[in-house]
């Protein structure tokens, strides 16, 4: 074993330093840590506590609220991982480039072809290689960067780009303590053997790979500034943890016996022992890296620990996942919903920023989100913004620095301050749009059969003296403030068409009772010379308005990716021109009713994609050579 394995093994006891935060010779260039959570809800951490106290124990986490900014008001860009992450790492909207949920680069189909009356509109199943990420700014003004943990910024964890292709020096994807215990929950628990992978630590908790590997790159690399980017698999499923007697304290904390069958969980609420001691232990890795950085004599900085020169971000990629099919996880109350849906619950995560110029022990009630990480960071390091890039968060230096309550400090790249953030989620049965203002937030919902629209005073008289109102979600105002929905409702899609967002399709497979459902066109035939192809269809009632090809350049072969094309509708014709290289091809006939018919029929997303046993979209397309 070597010297840094061991002295991750016998780390001292965690604490925090208050150490000077001023010197005149100060390394201009400070180190930057990212420390993004997976799946951890707004309530999950004890410092963000309201209500009822949260079981989970995060001393490590709570230290680090108390050496800067802890935001009431932060949230993730997204309601799931991949568009969360390429919008912290891109500093752009998930809406703008198209990458507004998981996986995605499927030509535009329903999730069950019979049972869902609305299919997503196509989006991008990775973030595009020419976005210029924080990483890649930062390596250009000299800093050696780092990323430690989960990627998943494209069609599948090891599809192209990785971190290398974007930016990182170093990069290391290990499970560590998230791998999967087999043959279940309950066996393969960690132990003292100096053999064993996952070796109990003084403190009784598991080694996780993945944070050893993230403080490697830090004894590495300290000699210059450094960016890391600790992207953590925790709290992800699977739910389990290697220290048994962590379970067992859980199980004696919440007052529930100690489990017998490693099959699901079932009781409501904050009431899961192995979640809770997954937090926990997240909270030890937490507490790891700033011991280390809180520890370690800083080269740059003679007679200074590196943390005296180091901005901390810490969040979460999404809302806490509350539960999947046969386990209760945890509980986002009293937020609304969580992971996969825009409710607070959903997009609402802990949010902390500390540094060197960062005072110790505040709160702020000011809006905040990932976005605004890439522009803060610019600001923190001098780093010239890349030439052409729009950033779509605000820079939060000068806040943090001299006033995080004050939200006039929040400002645009343009000026304006901001008092607005909006997320869009066209995806699986949520299918929702969203705006906050202020203490109001507005949900545009695309499902039938649900309310259009839903009005939430979330607080009043925000954001100077803002006083809990509905944060639960509970009461629709929209009929009873029919102007004040309108309001919002504009601004909303003022602001998700100036992204050029994408909407939802109607199914036109879909069993139950649709308008105009009867209406829509039948393709008859198709033709191609080249890469020219187009395709005849009978009108039956609705006027076709709007077409395209969905393509892919790898059709048939492992991680599968579509993309989508305009085409040209000419009479009773659609023609258009697919880039070379192309492979497969479908055509897309959306009429004046929002119905989408693909030509051929393409199979549903439960029976599609890349997986073993699915079928690949190209199997059902046309063939182009």
């Amino acid at each position: 074993m070597n010297r840094f394995s061991l002295y991750l093994i016998f780390l001292v006891p965690f604490f925090w330093l208050k150490l000077s935060a001023t010197s005149k010779d100060r390394p201009a260039r400070p180190n930057i840590v990212l420390i993004l959570a997976d799946d951890l809800g707004w309530q999950d951490v004890s410092c963000y506590d309201i209500d009822e106290p949260s079981p989970m124990e995060t001393p490590n986490i709570d230290g680090l609220a108390k050496r800067g900014v802890l935001f009431r008001h932060g949230y993730s860009a997204a309601p799931t991982c991949a568009p969360s992450r390429i919008a912290i790492m891109s500093g752009r909207h998930p809406a703008i480039i198209q990458k507004t949920h998981v996986v995605g680069g499927n030509p535009p189909t329903p999730y069950n072809k019979n049972a869902h009356p609305i299919m997503d509109p196509w989006y991008s199943g990775r973030m595009k290689l020419s976005e210029v990420t924080i990483a890649e700014a930062l390596k250009g003004n000299g800093y050696k960067t780092g990323h430690s943990g989960k990627w998943h910024m494209a069609i599948d964890h090891n599809a192209f780009p990785q971190p290398e292709d974007q930016g990182f020096d170093f990069t290391k994807h290990d499970l560590g303590e998230s791998r999967a215990m087999r043959p279940h929950r309950l066996t393969g628990f960690a132990t003292d053997a100096k053999d064993d992978p996952y070796r109990l630590d003084k403190d009784g908790y598991p080694k996780d790979q993945m944070t050893v590997d993230a403080l490697s790159f830090i004894e590495q690399n300290k000699m210059n500034p450094f960016f890391l980017y600790y992207a953590a698999w925790l709290v992800h499923t699977p739910i389990h943890t290697r220290s048994e007697l962590l379970l067992a304290k859980y199980c004696n904390k919440l007052g529930v016996d100690f489990p017998i069958d490693p099959n699901g969980w079932d009781l409501d609420g904050q009431k899961n022992p192995y979640y809770c001691a997954m937090v926990e232990m997240f909270d030890h890795y937490v507490g790891q890296i700033i011991t280390y950085l809180s520890h370690t004599d800083d080269p740059r900085w003679p007679e200074h620990k590196l943390i005296e020169n180091t901005y901390i971000i810490f969040t979460s990629d999404n809302g806490g996942m509350e539960k999947v099919p046969g386990e209760i996880i945890t509980d986002n109350f009293p937020l609304d919903r969580g992971k996969i849906n825009l409710e607070e619950g959903g997009v609402r995560v802990p949010y902390i920023v500390c540094g060197p110029d960062i005072k110790f022990g505040q709160e702020s009630e000011v809006m905040v989100n990932g976005l605004d990480f890439y522009p803060t960071i610019l600001s923190w390091t001098d780093t010239p913004k890349p030439p052409g890039l729009l950033l779509d968060g605000c820079d939060l230096s000068k806040m943090l620095r001299l006033e995080p309550q004050d939200p006039k400090l929040v400002r645009y790249e343009r000026g304006s301050v901001r008092d607005s953030m909006v997320w869009h989620f066209p995806h699986g049965v949520a299918q929702e749009s969203t705006i906050r203002k202020n203490g109001w937030k507005l949900i545009y919902n695309y499902m039938p059969k649900r309310p259009k629209l839903q009005l939430f005073q979330l607080y009043k008289n925000f954001p100077q003296n803002p006083q809990r109102v509905d944060i639960e979600e509970t009461e629709n105002l929209a009929d009873a403030m029919p102007s004040k929905a309108e309001e919002l409702r504009k601004e909303l899609f003022d602001e998700l068409n100036r992204m050029d967002a994408s909407f939802p399709y109607y199914n036109p497979r879909y069993k139950g009772f649709l308008p105009n459902k009867e209406n829509i066109c039948q393709p008859l035939a198709h033709g191609k010379s080249k890469n020219r192809v187009w395709a005849k269809f009978k009108e039956r009632g609705a006027k076709v308005i709007k077409g395209q090809i969905a393509y892919t350049l790898n059709g048939s072969k492992k991680a599968e990716e579509w993309f989508v094309i305009s085409a040209e509708i000419k009479e009773d014709q659609i023609i258009g021109l697919i880039p070379q290289g192309a492979t497969h091809y479908v055509f897309n006939l959306i009429d004046e009713n929002n119905f989408l018919v693909s030509y051929p029929e393409m199979p549903d997303k439960q029976s599609a994609g890349n997986r073993i046993g699915k079928i690949p979209y190209s199997r059902n397309a046309f063939q182009l050579n």
